[in-house]
Formats: C-alpha cells, structure tokens, sequence
C-alpha cells in the first residue's frame, strides 16, 4: 500500500466526517446565534437557556438526517473492506 493511497483513504474519511456532521454542526450554530440574539434584546443570561434549544435541534437533526448519515458511514466502509485485498499487497 503506497503512501498516495494512505493519504487518499484519510482525505476521504475526513470529507465523509465533515459531511456528515455539518448538518448538526450548522443547526447548533443557527439555534445558538438565535438564542443569543434573543438573550441581549430580553437581556436574560440564563445559561440553561441555550443548551436545551441546541440539544433538541440536534436530536431533531439526528432523527431526520440520520439514516442518510448511516448510509454514507455504511458505504464508505463497504467500500472499504471491498478493497481490502489491494491494501494488503
């Protein structure tokens, strides 16, 4: 297994990371900057305030996204281990 192949593994398993955790990445950011829009104009500083809205987005996300991440994880191992024959010679 040369090192071009080691290096093209690892980029795409880094792509396959990001890809699959924006979507919870980008909710819990949108919900923040809107909770925290809504804390400086009520002036609450309440800190449960922001942890409960990101955590019930990001179960929603998960709920909805979350047989498409599967299947992107599934299919970059089934395509892994079907080459497994080349990356051991």
């Amino acid at each position: 297994m040369s090192t071009g192949e080691v290096v093209s593994i690892t980029v795409e398993a880094v792509w396959l990371i990001i890809k699959c955790s924006a979507p919870m990445l980008l909710t819990s950011l949108i919900i923040g900057l809107i909770v925290s829009i809504f804390q400086t104009v009520t002036s609450i500083q309440e800190q449960t305030l922001t942890f409960v809205p990101k955590l019930l987005s990001i179960f929603l996300v998960l709920i909805i996204t979350g047989d498409w991440m599967m299947n992107n994880i599934l299919n970059f191992i089934v395509d892994i281990y079907s080459r497994f024959g080349e990356y051991i010679r």
